[in-house]
């Protein structure tokens, strides 16, 4: 399935904690590169080992910093998987209805980080602030 930035990423949840985190915005979007590849590694692991307890916590994880940066497709599947997983643990079962959602997981991770992070891109701003300089200068003189 193909995905689009504009389909799986809320763009005012992320400029608003881009606005919020501030200097620390591009430091905290490498943890989440970091705890998302940890995360999207376990939970595909626990779901070889067929082991629904092993799921909850990287889907928790995963689930809650997803929805900070406004990742809501991802935030939505990992809460899913989380919320299952749970329920499977309380009922003693395997997890085995969770493959195809498992199997969605990587590619929609792998499509919000590279979107997040070509939006956090210091050259998305210098573009975007060497647009504006180039209009600027090419409306000189004629108003």
């Amino acid at each position: 399935m193909s995905h689009t930035a504009e389909d799986i990423v809320n763009w005012g949840t992320f400029a608003e904690t881009r606005t919020v985190l501030g200097e620390a915005f591009v430091r905290v979007l490498g943890y989440f590169r970091e705890d998302g590849i940890k995360s999207v590694a376990a939970i595909e692991q626990a779901m070889r080992e067929r082991d629904s307890a092993k799921l909850v916590l990287p889907s928790h994880t995963l689930k809650g910093e997803s929805w900070q940066f406004g990742a809501e497709r991802l935030a939505a599947l990992t809460e899913e998987i989380e919320v299952a997983a749970r329920h499977y643990v309380e009922i003693r079962q395997g997890p085995e209805e969770l493959v195809e959602k498992v199997v969605q997981l990587r590619p929609l991770f792998e499509a919000t980080l590279s979107a997040l992070e070509s939006e956090a891109s210091p050259l998305v701003e210098r573009r975007a602030q060497f647009g504006a300089r180039t209009m600027g200068q090419s409306q000189f003189g004629r108003l």
